[in-house]
């Protein structure tokens, strides 16, 4: 799905409460050859992938830092953060500017797919794969259709390092 229609697809969700009440709404992702999601109302625009400014000093995760608008936006690239390899960027690769501690960040994924409604109870408990495997960062692993999506805890996800603690409030 391209950004543009996912955006509009984000501001009907908005709009509208849409599904019954033990649905929830999320944006996914592809990572690789996984989907994930996040939850939509975390989510404030798709756009496509942009030069950012390097900082110098940060984890490798972190890409810099973005002018948005007149806020700087710390950019942090998934495929680091989970250990994936890097990959040249795409035509499809987007930036999800998403809130966070009441922070703006954005994440750098390599295409958005879609907006889904994921009923509560299709919704399970990831699972424990013993101490060294940390899935903290995950509300849930959800089911829709025949597809399985990995449902991230953006709170848990990113950390104050992640959002460069008092920086990204002192430029704002």
């Amino acid at each position: 799905m391209a950004a543009a229609g996912v955006d509009t697809a984000i501001r009907e969700a908005s709009q509208e409460a849409g599904g019954t009440a033990d649905d929830s709404q999320f944006l996914t992702f592809v990572l690789g050859e996984e989907l994930y999601g996040v939850d939509i109302l975390r989510v404030q625009e798709i756009k496509g992938y942009t030069a950012v400014t390097k900082i110098p000093n940060t984890p490798s995760h972190i890409k810099g830092v973005l002018n948005l608008r007149g806020t700087i936006v710390p950019i942090v690239e998934l495929r680091t953060k989970f250990g994936m390899p890097t990959i040249e960027y795409t035509a499809f690769t987007v930036i999800i500017v998403v809130v966070v501690r009441d922070k703006v960040m954005g994440l750098v994924v390599d295409s958005v797919s879609d907006v889904l409604n994921i009923d509560k109870k299709d919704i399970q408990v990831p699972p424990q794969f013993g101490e060294r495997v940390d899935v903290s960062f995950l509300n849930g692993i959800g089911k829709s259709g025949d597809k399985l999506v990995a449902l991230l805890d953006m709170d848990r996800l990113l950390s104050e390092e992640d959002s460069f603690g008092s920086m990204a409030t002192a430029a704002a």
